[in-house]
């Protein structure tokens, strides 16, 4: 890649389609060392997605965008990380994994869906906004690379929720 800037839009839409890609692998994948791989790789991507999302580009649309959406969004963020800590506490022969992977790649898909929605999504909103979404997509992928790097030799953090009581889960 010789133009390895990305602004805030494109860097998170290239986060959801690697995601949808895992989770396709996910659905053909035989095996249980396989799935669970694979698992643990959309865990780790959507949990450093989510995190950079909270931390720097939602907050950058705050009052800029329909309040809703942003509200939907992190109630969304917080569905899918209580699934997300379950399928990465369990194993593919446990009753409901699969189930739960399958929730979840509907989840993010709903997610995603309006995210990307061509006039009225996330994303065109905050480019509607004038929001500078270069300085955004530096930021956001210096976050990730951080976060990556953490993940990868600590595991993965327990879930912060942001609009759940975390005494329910």
């Amino acid at each position: 890649m010789a133009n390895t800037k990305q602004d805030a839009v494109a860097l998170l839409k290239a986060d959801h389609r690697t995601v949808e890609d895992l989770f396709e692998q996910f659905e053909s994948a035989r095996g249980e060392g396989k799935k669970q791989k694979i698992a643990l790789q959309i865990c780790m991507e959507l949990t450093i997605h989510a995190k950079i999302e909270e931390e720097i580009f939602y907050p950058a649309c705050e009052g800029k965008i329909e309040e809703d959406l942003l509200k939907e969004a992190y109630v969304e963020h917080d569905g899918a990380k209580v699934l997300i800590a379950d399928i990465e506490a369990g194993t593919p022969s446990d009753e409901f994994y699969d189930a739960k992977v399958k929730v979840l790649s509907e989840q993010i898909e709903h997610h995603v869906e309006e995210e990307e929605k061509r006039m009225e999504g996330m994303f065109a909103q905050a480019r509607k906004a004038g929001l500078d979404m270069d300085e955004l997509g530096e930021r956001l992928l210096a976050r990730k690379t951080e976060l990556e790097a953490e993940y990868k030799a600590s595991g993965l953090p327990k879930p912060e929720l942001t609009t759940l009581d975390q005494a329910s889960i």
